[in-house]
């Protein structure tokens, strides 16, 4: 197989971003044909990207032999149902994270009790890797800071150290989301800690199951979790100041969090999430060793910096994500899809399916991220550790 056919399910901001870092793998990926319900966005992401064929619905995508991949662009609510029907029908599957969550009980779903969501959204999980093993199709999950260079050199230097990790510590952080389903959670699964912090507890799971396979051949995993969650822009002086910078109007999801895990081995890990974080996008993760000390900062490099005294100066040029004015000192994005890790995971992902082996970034680790989150909510809603054992 010289390239692999994708189908891409939704046309919104991930994926336009999936689209455009296909288009930069140099002819891996055949993009065969998208779907979407606003079937304008779908032909405007068809045309900007190559896209054979714009599909009025899924089965008319599952339908063709051209797409041996469909990738999952759509909202959380909906990856469980696209996935499993991708995999019956004999597709690859992409998904996008979180892999799944808890969406039910319409508009109350916020209010679920949250034994209640951890034990729904497992079973979710569960069902869609059942269904890709059955199928003998691949579930592959999304998650790109496994896959950015700086976490690969984070991952060679903890081995080269032969350190201890005794924390990580990862964070990001926004001012608000693209989309409106991220106010609800019926649409989200949660707020910032499943749609943000997924991220650096992605990142931080793979680096301890890493860490236990180099050293005694089995992957550390956590076994217990302690969170608060919070919806920070509910403080009554923020409610009654005029302000446009940061997002309002949460219905009822968290827009804080802060989760500390205990491993197996009795190290930590520490995730942050917010939506009220001004100044661009913050993404970090930091590793305390027992014989070094490392840090990352995914989303503010120092290859390139830039000053305008006005906003329009580069009101024209892309600059950051979440980045709310252009005017003063900025760090604009070189090679952010490179950086991020997006490239380097859509292209593990077709080789995958080409050379018929697993990913680095799988259907488990979707489903390990899923249980922690929803150990955590559980944990803030009852002020206690929950036992992961």
């Amino acid at each position: 197989m010289d390239q692999v056919g994708v189908g891409i399910v939704g046309a919104g901001f991930v994926a336009d971003l999936h689209a455009r870092t296909y288009r930069g793998l140099g002819g891996g990926a055949r993009l065969v044909a998208v779907t979407s319900r606003t079937a304008a966005r779908a032909s405007d992401l068809a045309r900007r990207y190559g896209i054979e064929q714009v599909l009025p619905d899924l089965d008319s995508l599952l339908a063709l032999d051209s797409v041996d991949v469909v990738d999952l662009c759509v909202p959380n609510h909906a990856h469980k149902e696209v996935a499993l029907r991708a995999a019956r029908a004999g597709k690859h599957v992409i998904c996008e994270k979180p892999l799944t969550g808890f969406f039910g009980q319409g508009e109350g779903a916020g209010r679920t009790p949250r034994a209640q969501m951890l034990a729904a959204a497992l079973a979710d999980a569960d069902e869609m890797i059942a269904a890709a093993e059955a199928n003998g199709v691949k579930l592959m999950y999304a998650e790109n800071w496994v896959y950015s260079p700086a976490v690969a050199k984070v991952k060679n230097l903890i081995r080269a150290s032969r350190g201890t990790i005794f924390e990580l510590r990862g964070e990001e952080s926004h001012h608000g989301s693209h989309s409106a389903y991220a106010k609800e959670w019926r649409y989200t699964g949660g707020g910032a800690l499943l749609r943000l912090g997924a991220h650096p507890l992605g990142a931080i799971l793979h680096l301890k199951q890493c860490e236990g396979l180099w050293r005694d051949g089995q992957p550390i995993a956590p076994r217990s979790v302690l969170a608060q969650v919070a919806n920070l822009t509910e403080i009554e002086s923020f409610r009654r100041a005029p302000g446009e910078w940061v997002v309002r109007d949460w219905q009822d999801v968290e827009n804080w969090a802060t989760v500390i895990i205990t491993f197996s081995d009795g190290s930590k890990g520490l995730v942050s999430a917010n939506d009220v974080c001004l100044g661009g996008m913050r993404d970090t993760l930091d590793v305390y060793l027992s014989n070094a000390r490392i840090h990352c900062d995914f989303a503010r490099s120092s290859l390139l910096q830039a000053y305008a005294p006005d906003p329009n100066v580069f009101a024209s040029e892309y600059i950051t994500e979440k980045l709310e004015t252009k005017a003063g000192w900025s760090f604009p994005s070189v090679g952010e899809e490179w950086l991020l890790g997006y490239h380097l995971e859509l292209e593990d992902f077709l080789a995958a399916v080409r050379c018929d082996r697993p990913p680095l970034s799988d259907g488990r680790l979707g489903r390990e991220v899923v249980r922690v989150t929803y150990a955590a909510y559980l944990s803030a809603a009852e002020g206690r550790a929950v036992d992961l054992t």
